[in-house]
């Protein structure tokens, strides 16, 4: 191996070094912050979490504030590409819609209830009067939510292809993710308390229920409907 080889080589590993480190940092100051809030949580314990200097902190990310602005960037980051791949699974309903919406719903109340997920949503809560531009960091940078957008253009393709009655694709996507979330925060408490997988599921029909009742064209969706019905009375 050449030295100009044998340079190009430590540089690779000095830079993925740098980045796994950053990364660690991340995680890190996530799970302090999560832990004992803004005000509490403390530098010097973040940097014992992540396995580094307390000066290889400051290094990275400047201060306290800049390290919670990106801790909370790539916790948004992680539950935004889970989000996003769970939509993305509407591209190839197949022939049984209620059971296509129906699995996404699963997934997306799976995502949305882990402890991450609490844990992210429960900082914002928290944290958003110190820091009120953290509601678009969330959404992904802009005014509306990315994933409310990505659902919203399935809906719209479905609507183009006879299988949903809608005029506004972004209106019937927050009312769907609505119909999932609103119930969840309700009967965990904000993530305090654990719900049931069968009961999660019971939401998650019910839900979709509500929402073809609203946008369905009878069709498609009405083989379903009766077995859909008895949950919705006995959940």
């Amino acid at each position: 191996m050449t030295e100009a080889s044998t340079s190009a080589a430590s540089g690779r590993r000095a830079s993925r070094g740098r980045i796994d480190k950053r990364q660690a940092i991340l995680e890190a100051a996530f799970t302090v912050f999560a832990r004992e809030g803004y005000a509490n949580a403390c530098v010097k314990v973040i940097a014992a979490e992540a396995g580094v200097a307390k000066p290889t902190v400051y290094n990275h990310l400047s201060d306290k504030a800049n390290l919670f602005r990106h801790a909370i960037e790539a916790a948004s980051d992680t539950a935004m590409a889970q989000n996003l791949a769970v939509v993305g699974r509407l591209a190839t309903p197949g022939d049984d819609l209620r059971a296509a919406l129906e699995d996404v719903g699963d997934r997306l109340l799976l995502c949305y209830s882990s402890d991450e997920s609490w844990a992210l949503r429960r900082l914002i809560y928290a944290e958003s009067a110190r820091f009120p531009d953290l509601l678009d960091v969330v959404r992904g940078g802009g005014p509306t939510n990315r994933v409310t957008e990505a659902l919203a253009d399935r809906l719209a393709r479905l609507a183009l292809d006879g299988r949903l009655r809608l005029s506004d694709p972004a209106q019937a996507a927050e009312q769907y993710i609505a119909l999932l979330t609103g119930p969840m925060e309700e009967r965990s408490r904000f993530g305090t308390e654990q719900v049931p997988a069968d009961e999660q599921r019971r939401l998650v029909r019910a839900a979709v229920h509500t929402f073809l009742q609203a946008f369905g064209t009878g069709a498609a969706d009405s083989a379903g409907s009766a077995n859909a019905q008895g949950i919705v009375k006995g959940s």
